[in-house]
């Protein structure tokens, strides 16, 4: 099994930090980096020629390989809202159909369409959160209902941001092909633990952020775009997404047509060479560690903080229906009040989300964070 990395961070023994799905720490050797890039923009006469152009496609490729993807099928873009907005102005959502989205899901991957639907004569479906937590069946029985609407695109994400729900996206892509509909997945919370294989999903749209569980920075974000939609219009009109427009040029505009793959939808202003470098080295290390092998971790330690809070009276989704990574524990009745802020007084990290408790641990978490945790939550819960 994969060890605990807690030595590539500097998080100090008392601090047991359970919440990667709100935001992760830097690893030593990323935070590093950051400071040597803040130097390098200080001193930009030392930059070399080619010094940016590097780092777009060290980005590029360190995305591309978390979801078995080509490089040439991925754009830098800021945020998952920019991807969905990006993903909303290439395709046509065709009148009368459906778009399908998840009950309570993250505001990115859901807004973008209610906004669109009225002028574009499409509807939003809401897939109501399912008592059982099988968010899979209940997608499916959605985008399946005999005489319903077709459905134009389901805008999910791959893994619920609140109460963790694994959702298979493999299963929601047939059921879409069946229909000729198309899907976009926000991977937030499962990029680079959980697998991905574009070319065996063969998605539409797979965006995702390095803030959270990739270990970088804020304002880093990667969008992989199907061949078949990668001759649209891109959000933002740039000089290189042309094929030839440039500075050192004689004429400036020598070239209007577009780039021919998805790098004509990278963002305006992505001369980032502070956290573009520090982006990549977290998907590179998270791809080092492999997949595989951050998961066996990381469900050992939900695995284990499962078992011991039984008899606390809580609840957590069954293990086949919750992500390996997250655990996210109901209360009867209502969280009491002021917990969360009380574990945080001893050191201990989770979040609150929609009522529910959220634990989020990472590869520098190890058996005593748990233990911790478990023991710190039993406490306050029988006081």
């Amino acid at each position: 099994m994969l060890a605990s990395q807690r030595e590539l961070f500097e998080i100090p023994r008392h601090i047991c930090y359970l919440n990667a799905a709100s935001y992760s720490p830097l690893p030593l050797r990323t935070r590093e980096a950051g400071r040597a890039a803040v130097g390098r923009k200080a001193t930009p006469w030392t930059l070399d020629a080619s010094f940016a152009g590097e780092q777009y496609e060290r980005a590029r490729r360190a995305a591309a390989r978390l979801i078995s993807a080509d490089a040439a099928d991925i754009a830098l873009i800021p945020s998952v809202s920019y991807g969905v907005a990006t993903a909303a102005k290439i395709v046509t959502i065709a009148r009368g159909s459906r778009v399908v989205v998840l009950e309570n899901d993250h505001s990115s991957p859901v807004l973008e369409w209610r906004v669109r639907a009225e002028a574009q004569g499409f509807t939003v479906e809401t897939v109501n959160r399912p008592d059982d937590g099988d968010w899979t069946s209940a997608i499916l029985a959605i985008v399946e209902r005999p005489g319903g609407p077709p459905v134009g695109l389901a805008s999910i994400s791959s893994v619920h941001w609140s109460d963790g729900g694994l959702i298979d996206v493999q299963a929601i892509r047939a059921a879409l092909k069946r229909q000729g509909a198309m899907l976009l997945v926000d991977a937030t919370q499962s990029a680079g633990v959980l697998a991905m294989d574009v070319q065996r999903l063969d998605p539409d749209f797979v965006i995702f952020p390095t803030y959270k569980w990739l270990l970088g920075p804020y304002g880093r974000a990667f969008i992989y775009i199907a061949k078949r939609h990668q001759g649209g219009v891109p959000l933002e009109q740039t000089s290189y997404g042309r094929r030839d427009v440039r500075a050192e040029n004689a004429v400036y505009f020598a070239d209007l047509r577009y780039v021919p793959d998805a790098r004509r939808f990278d963002m305006g202003e992505r001369d980032h060479f502070i956290s573009m470098e520090m982006a990549s080295i977290g998907m590179e290390m998270m791809a080092d560690w492999g997949q595989g092998a951050v998961v066996q971790r990381l469900s050992m330690l939900t695995d284990r903080i499962a078992q011991d809070i039984r008899g606390l009276g809580l609840s957590a989704p069954d293990r086949t229906l919750r992500a390996p990574h997250i655990l996210s524990l109901g209360f009867k009745g209502s969280m009491p009040t002021g917990l969360i802020e009380g574990l945080a007084s001893e050191g201990i990290y989770v979040a609150a989300r929609l009522g529910r408790m959220r634990i989020a641990p990472h590869v520098y978490n190890d058996e005593v964070d748990a233990d911790r945790f478990v023991a710190a939550l039993t406490r306050r819960l029988k006081d």
